[in-house]
């Protein structure tokens, strides 16, 4: 049987070969950051974790995988508040980049960072498209983005979001458990924010910033990871983490729908305004969480024999 960290050591080396050979095949065959064909590429590089954590588990290591990666689809309260809680987040990071300079709210979606900062990578007939679409909408475009958003975080985004929560926090967070419940979170932050290097080095989530936005999407991901822990672990399913992880795919554009001015780096979800929002909820984690506890009880319900020491 291999040991904890070579196993996780293991889960990594799959994830990342396969899923940047990948996304570097798409980007060298002249694929572009959100055409058509990109959303598939994004979907199956987002789909590489879970591969990786089902060859691992159960092709190599011989072990069943649904019990031991946490997937319980038993309603918990805690999943319902992994679900509000990123569209609480979107709303939270519109208010804290309207106190950076030069960053005004708008009305008119038309005139938002949505255009500037992603419009570029669409054609011109493509943006007025848009434009128009969300003139004719019953509700103003924030409104559509958090509920429709949240609604996307039940049903297809959750898909999605199992694709790599299963990996993250399945195996990863079992395998890494032995660091104790802020540094596991932390570890697995880093290394989750990383992944999206190909991706982002080509323009997503921070375009014009290929290499700051490397760094700003691995802050937000290792202040984010405590969180979605906490969700999986209170939820006692992994599924619980994948709402999650949909919930803020789908809502993390919001801001950008009622914010004018500043820089992708700066505002919104995933910009240095939803990083101090983050910070807030990681303080408040930390005093009321009870981490290390629940930790110990969600593994030892997987199995006894397998569980680390919890360090503190």
């Amino acid at each position: 049987m291999l040991s904890h960290h070579k196993k996780a050591a293991l889960f990594l080396v799959l994830t990342y070969l396969v899923s940047w050979t990948l996304a570097f095949t798409f980007f060298a065959s002249g694929g572009r950051t959100y055409s058509a064909s990109w959303f598939v590429a994004a979907i199956l590089f987002m789909f590489t974790p879970m591969v990786a954590a089902i060859a691992v588990q159960k092709f190599i290591c011989h072990e069943a995988v649904l019990g031991p990666l946490g997937v319980s689809f038993r309603p918990s309260r805690w999943m319902v508040i992994g679900w509000v809680f990123p569209a609480l987040l979107a709303v939270a990071a519109t208010g804290v980049s309207l106190l950076f300079p030069d960053i005004h709210f708008t009305r008119d979606p038309a005139s938002a960072n949505a255009f500037q900062f992603f419009g570029k990578a669409l054609s011109e007939a493509r943006v007025g498209e848009l434009k128009q679409q969300m003139a004719e909408l019953p509700l103003h475009p924030f409104l559509l983005s958090v509920l429709g958003g949240s609604f996307a975080g039940l049903t297809i985004n959750a898909v999605a979001g199992f694709g790599e929560e299963l990996g993250w926090r399945g195996l990863l967070q079992r395998e890494w458990a032995g660091l104790g419940f802020w540094r596991s979170s932390w570890c697995i932050g880093f290394v989750w924010g990383v992944w999206h290097t190909p991706l982002i080095l080509h323009g997503y989530n921070y375009p014009g910033h290929p290499f700051a936005g490397v760094v700003v999407m691995t802050i937000w991901t290792m202040l984010f990871s405590p969180l979605i822990a906490y969700v999986r672990i209170r939820s006692g399913s992994v599924i619980g983490a994948a709402i999650m992880h949909g919930a803020v795919n789908g809502t993390a554009i919001a801001p950008a729908l009622v914010i004018r001015g500043g820089d992708s780096l700066i505002v919104g979800v995933i910009g240095i305004a939803g990083c101090l929002v983050l910070v807030l909820c990681n303080c408040l984690l930390f005093w009321f969480g009870k981490k290390d506890g629940w930790h110990h009880k969600s593994l030892e319900a997987t199995g006894p024999s397998t569980v680390p020491q919890l360090s503190r």
